[in-house]
């Protein structure tokens, strides 16, 4: 340790030793230099913060584009150039997402009580369980393909549970505090849930076999941890994963339709089936009436013929 401290000191930085607390710190008002960006990086930084901040970027990080204008302003006029090219030959889409522009406030809060360890009350719009109020220690934001989400320990509940920011009607920061379990992670808590919901009792094990038509498509995108896939010599494509829950992964499965067949487990096929079912009976009731009635009138400008009498 003290062969560290000798070559701080040597490189100039002002260590202080403080006998209250028997550390050494750095002197009040000197901070730290900046590292030296290469130019690779700096394109990076600024092109992602660029595309971060933009209207379609992640929400309440809009002033991540300021930074990149910021950053950019300060470089020679040589770099400004070659970071203009680069913005002209890369644009990054992100998908769809929950844009939550009238919850500013409640991002901010979340964020203060999450950094004090304060605990809040939310009015929250259950998808599941309708109008809800609870008491809510949170523990860490994330978002996650579309949305925020705050994860955090329910009094109504009496356990870990994530919350859609969107579906917060009402936030009030409370004066309780409260500890973050140790040991507590994002990817314990979720374990192998296919997106947000992990379900209790043990992971299942699915066995999905998609059609040609999709199979090189999936192969080429890691959708979970745990995943393992072989083509089979039709051109098919058998996927393997294991998840903390079947209902996250059936929607996944539906989405491809006809080129997606659940081999097992059987509750999972059976589920996926089911929905299909009643999806054909709704059209089958739904839109039949109007085909026919479609099918049945005369085109445009012509005549119905005469009925044989």
């Amino acid at each position: 340790m003290f062969r560290d401290l000798d070559l701080l000191k040597q490189a100039g930085v002002p260590l202080v030793f403080d006998p209250e607390s028997g550390r050494y710190q750095l002197r009040n008002g000197y901070s730290l230099p900046p590292g030296e960006f290469s130019p690779v990086e700096i394109m990076s930084l600024v092109t992602l913060c660029h595309e971060l901040g933009n209207q379609s970027g992640l929400p309440f990080h809009g002033p991540a584009g300021t930074a990149a204008t910021k950053v950019e302003s300060s470089l020679p006029a040589r770099q400004r150039k070659q970071l203009r090219d680069v913005a002209e030959a890369i644009e990054i889409r992100l998908e769809p997402n929950n844009q939550l522009q009238q919850h500013g406030d409640t991002y901010r809060l979340l964020l203060e009580s999450i950094v004090a360890r304060r605990s809040i009350r939310i009015e929250y719009e259950s998808a599941s369980e309708g109008p809800l109020v609870t008491r809510l220690n949170p523990y860490r934001l994330l978002f996650s393909r579309r949305s925020w989400y705050v994860i955090g320990r329910s009094s109504l509940h009496r356990d870990v549970r994530t919350f859609n920011l969107g579906r917060v009607r009402t936030l009030e920061q409370l004066d309780d505090t409260y500890r973050i379990p140790r040991g507590f992670t994002i990817a314990r808590y979720l374990r192998n849930a296919w997106h947000l919901v992990p379900e209790r009792g043990p992971d299942r094990r699915v066995v999905v076999r998609f059609g040609p038509l999709v199979a090189r498509n999936v192969s080429e995108v890691v959708w979970h941890k745990t995943q393992q896939f072989e083509f089979q010599p039709d051109g098919s494509l058998l996927f393997q994963v294991r998840v903390s829950g079947l209902n996250e992964i059936s929607w996944w499965i539906q989405g491809y339709g006809d080129q997606a067949y659940v081999v097992e487990p059987p509750e999972l096929r059976d589920l996926v089936r089911n929905r299909c079912v009643r999806l054909l009976e709704r059209y089958i009731h739904e839109a039949s009436p109007r085909v026919l009635s479609v099918e049945s009138a005369p085109a445009a400008g012509k005549r119905r013929p005469k009925q044989p009498r």
